[in-house]
């Protein structure tokens, strides 16, 4: 095994509404990777993906509250600092972010170099705007940019130079682990080829050491990412490998997901599609047994009575359901 550079544990956020009401939007969240490890996380809008994002980068503004749990980069409890502290010691050189939308994240009012200049010197004040300039050449060059993209604003930029400019930015500094939100969604098919590239290869080069990597397409994680996790209501349902997630899902959402949409591998060609019925649960008033049996077509009655635990298999896999993986396979058989 190699080194663990993140671990979360039993992690718990919540958004309060205005009328007071608790939306626990990340819910006992537990996983952990190791160094040179993509993880993957997939699911539908709404499941908790980017608010796990932002609670695993500290950012706990209202009306998202931290309520529980462990976040430990590289030895370093994230959860036990203060505000200030997180953003000086943590943001961009231990953890960093690609936000969703990510070509609208940067300020139009400033030059892409000001942008690199307030990020370094934030952490960094000894360094001179010659050696920061160096920094954003070597960065911008690696990512494929010239070097007078620094002295243009993002208004000037094409989608794709500034989707490569928030990734030149947000590794500035050479994060442990990167947090990548959807950061291929609203691109061309060549676009997004290109992005995911880029990420792997700074990865090869050591600028960073982990990388979390977020969308709900989950085929496309199949060919970006060693580990998945699948999240549903706030909550982690299953976790394995990338190929046996995409090709033997356990747990009935994941393999919904899978259900519903096509895969350009091998062996699929007569797959049919079967949609995922009804819709996710109200967070407000979550559901007293698994939060999927709603909407679950193997449902039993216990199932909207017990909340179901994680069971781990082996080799690093685990799912939530009340059902075990054999008899899983077994309805799943039968429903061919």
């Amino acid at each position: 095994m190699g080194k663990t550079i993140l671990e979360v544990i039993g992690l718990r956020t919540k958004y309060v509404t205005r009328s007071q009401e608790d939306v626990y939007a990340v819910d006992e969240v537990s996983f952990k990777i190791e160094e040179g490890k993509t993880l993957g996380i997939a699911g539908e809008s709404g499941c908790g993906k980017s608010t796990l994002a932002l609670s695993l980068m500290g950012y706990y503004f209202s009306p998202l509250h931290y309520i529980s749990g462990k976040i430990i980069v590289d030895g370093k409890d994230l959860t036990g600092m203060k505000p200030d502290e997180v953003r000086r010691l943590m943001l961009g050189t231990e953890i960093a972010y690609i936000p969703q939308a990510a070509m609208n994240a940067l300020n139009p009012t400033q030059k892409i170099i000001k942008l690199i200049w307030d990020v370094v010197h934030t952490h960094d004040k000894t360094k001179t705007k010659t050696e920061v300039r160096k920094m954003a050449v070597e960065r911008f060059e690696s990512l494929g940019l010239p070097e007078e993209v620094l002295d243009k604003y993002s208004v000037e930029l094409s989608g794709g130079m500034k989707q490569r400019t928030v990734i030149a930015v947000s590794t500035i500094l050479n994060p442990k682990v990167l947090i990548a939100d959807e950061p291929s969604s609203a691109l061309d098919v060549s676009s997004q080829k290109l992005v995911i590239k880029m990420l792997h290869e700074l990865m090869s080069k050591g600028y960073i050491k982990t990388m979390i990597f977020i969308t709900h397409e989950l085929p496309l994680l199949y060919n970006v990412t060693d580990d998945i996790l699948v999240m549903y209501a706030g909550q982690i349902v299953e976790k394995a490998k990338a190929k046996d997630m995409v090709f033997n899902p356990i747990h009935p959402y994941a393999k919904g997901l899978m259900d519903s949409i096509l895969v350009p591998e091998s062996g699929t060609r007569e797959k049919k599609l079967r949609a995922i019925p009804g819709t996710p649960p109200n967070l407000k008033n979550p559901p007293k047994g698994c939060a999927f049996a709603e909407r679950c077509r193997y449902v039993l009655p216990q199932c909207h009575i017990v909340r179901p635990n994680m069971v781990e298999t082996g080799n690093g896999r685990c799912y939530r359901c009340l059902l075990n993986e054999n008899e899983l396979k077994e309805v799943y058989e039968n429903d061919k």
